[in-house]
């Protein structure tokens, strides 16, 4: 029985590279290019990989851009099963520019699915046999996806008794909340735009992500409030974390590496203060890596470590 299964509705190719300065109107020398796959759900399937846990990554893949996609999960030895889409599969692109300290990461939409295609992809996890423990959707829906594709999902998790891992925002993140979700995992602006209320101070925070878990819609909220670290909440409690300081590089990929570090975590049984405190220190590792890359797991570990001294 495969434990964790992600699933990325909208992966990416992630190019990367470095400039000196960025000047308009100038030919720039830029380093050799990096490509890395890229997308919510296949990030965090590399991130539990790397952890040496078992994951299998279910995506959309289309056109040239989606065959160099597969090749570099491949080589990266990540299981996976690929759904042919007619469009080719989008690129992102991250420049750093290395005078400033400065990242721009440029997104693109992504290709536009049709019906058939998005009913597919929820028809693979219906079919999954037997079911996976956790089931991880994450990152954007492609054009052509309707907001409430989450929320069947939800449904057929519930169905299946798949605890559904949910990280992404906007209409397709309040639409799934309404079926209700075991995890989900808003940042602060995110959650204030869920409410409709001010989560700026400890108070408001532990009160509404209560509030929100007695509501239904989701058993388990980890509010993440960036340097501030993350609260955690359930019916039965409430844990915060706070990650030492580190002198960042890029914040590409933190939200992925939270993820991924969690659910491996829970996948292997550890309670949920433990699974907070990896996480937390997952996301503050990301920010010592460049371009898209995710962690370091000895990164983890050290800052894991140095949370539970600063803890006690």
């Amino acid at each position: 029985m495969e434990t964790v299964i992600t699933i990325t509705m909208n992966p990416s190719l992630d190019l990367s590279t470095e400039v000196e300065e960025m000047i308009p109107g100038r030919k720039l020398r830029t380093t050799a290019l990096c490509r890395e796959p890229g997308g919510g759900g296949i990030n965090v399937a590399r991130g539990i990989h790397a952890l040496g846990g078992q994951v299998s990554a279910l995506y959309t893949l289309g056109g040239p851009t989606g065959q160099t996609l597969k090749k570099l999960i491949e080589q990266a030895g990540i299981k996976h099963h690929p759904i042919p889409i007619e469009r080719p599969t989008r690129e992102n692109f991250s420049v750093l520019e290395k005078s400033s300290g400065h990242l721009f990461h440029l997104v693109s939409p992504g290709p536009e699915l049709s019906q058939q295609e998005w009913q597919q992809c929820l028809d693979k996890i219906k079919q999954w046999k037997p079911p996976p423990t956790y089931l991880v959707a994450s990152g954007s829906l492609p054009p052509g996806v309707p907001d409430n594709w989450y929320a069947r999902l939800a449904r057929i998790a519930k169905k299946q008794e798949m605890r559904l891992i949910l990280d992404t925002s906007g209409a397709p993140l309040q639409a799934a909340l309404e079926e209700g979700v075991y995890l989900v995992k808003p940042n602060q602006h995110e959650f204030q735009n869920l409410t409709g209320y001010s989560v700026d101070t400890p108070e408001e925070q532990a009160a509404l992500t209560r509030e929100f878990v007695e509501q239904g819609k989701a058993e388990v909220v980890i509010l993440t409030l960036g340097e501030k670290g993350a609260l955690l909440t359930t019916r039965e409690e409430q844990q915060r974390a706070q990650p030492p300081e580190v002198k960042g590089i890029s914040p590409v990929g933190a939200g992925d590496s939270f993820v991924a570090v969690i659910t491996f975590n829970l996948a292997r049984g550890r309670s949920l203060k433990d699974t907070l405190y990896y996480g937390v220190a997952a996301a503050a590792a990301a920010l010592l890596t460049p371009g898209t890359e995710l962690y370091r797991t000895e990164d983890i570990e050290r800052l894991y470590q140095q949370m539970c001294r600063e803890k006690n």
